[in-house]
């Protein structure tokens, strides 16, 4: 069974629909897809809907943006009820952020030489939920600025380049606490990948363990083989379940292939088990796995 619990549609900042996404799955092989858009739920309803017709088993999730020692790290927060209210206004507040920004990064790549307004970041994002750095990457690509989102990233967005502006983000042991309470569960996303991994190896792990996080992805593509079975060992000595996903965003990110890394069959049913336990226990509503 071919397992990817990370992927994102255009709904945040992947290229296709989540319609389109979920027959990509199919035509790939998956055969149980994450849908993790950032910050957001709003891709769930189409993506089931596709999901039930082309005989995809789907994982309602989202990727949410947070901050932990100074840095940011993603925490995916499985089968989540996405009504919860101080879950709906925590990631509110991450969405304004993401929209409040782009302004002044425009203003940034403007001051550099380069013409580009909101329209031009709205026309290659009509159907995100919030712009943002991804969505200024494609427009720059689509104004001939540079050959590929990646590019725009190294030389212009990122942290250090000229046209890189900071964002509001939740704290991780905040967002740990909030996807639990909403009824979901929680996995830490490539933590030794873009982030500090000082802060994220078996002592911090542990601390967010007993806030209530549930799980690592281990097996994504900005892990070393090295690293993979060095967090694999901590995430097995303390008793995370395992993860392993493509963080699929269409044309947006390269080398990131459907299923190019994937989840066992024995881990995503501890996920689950424990997704059902914290959904009983918080007392909500929560989605269930969408089995065709």
């Amino acid at each position: 069974m071919r397992i990817d619990l990370h992927t994102h549609s255009d709904v945040s900042d992947g290229t296709l629909t989540p319609a389109e996404l979920v027959r990509a799955a199919a035509g790939s092989g998956i055969e149980v897809l994450g849908l993790t858009d950032h910050d957001t739920a709003a891709g769930w309803a189409a993506a089931e809907a596709e999901a039930l017709a082309t005989g995809v088993t789907l994982v309602r999730g989202m990727e949410i943006s947070t901050r932990h020692a100074g840095r940011p790290v993603h925490l995916l927060g499985y089968l989540v009820d996405p009504t919860y209210p101080p879950l709906v206004a925590a990631l509110g507040k991450i969405l304004d952020g993401r929209n409040a920004r782009v302004p002044a990064i425009l203003e940034r790549l403007r001051a550099l030489g380069i013409a580009i307004d909101v329209a031009d970041v709205r026309r290659v994002a009509p159907n995100a939920r919030a712009t943002g750095r991804p969505h200024i990457a494609d427009a720059l690509v689509d104004l001939g600025v540079v050959g590929h989102r990646d590019v725009a990233f190294r030389d212009l967005l990122n942290p250090g380049r000229p046209a890189y502006v900071e964002r509001y983000a939740a704290s991780l042991e905040e967002m740990v606490g909030l996807v639990v309470a909403a009824g979901g569960v929680a996995v830490v996303a490539h933590p030794w990948g873009r982030s500090d991994p000082a802060s994220l190896q078996a002592d911090g792990l542990a601390r967010l363990q007993s806030l209530g996080l549930a799980g690592v992805e281990v097996d994504h593509q900005d892990h070393s083989p090295a690293d993979r079975e060095r967090l694999r060992a901590i995430a097995r000595e303390l008793g995370l379940v395992v993860t392993g996903a493509s963080d699929f965003h269409g044309e947006g990110k390269i080398d990131h292939d459907l299923g190019c890394h994937t989840t066992s069959p024995e881990d995503l049913d501890a996920l689950l088990t424990l997704a059902a336990e914290s959904g009983r226990a918080a007392g909500r509503m929560t989605p269930q796995v969408v089995r065709p």
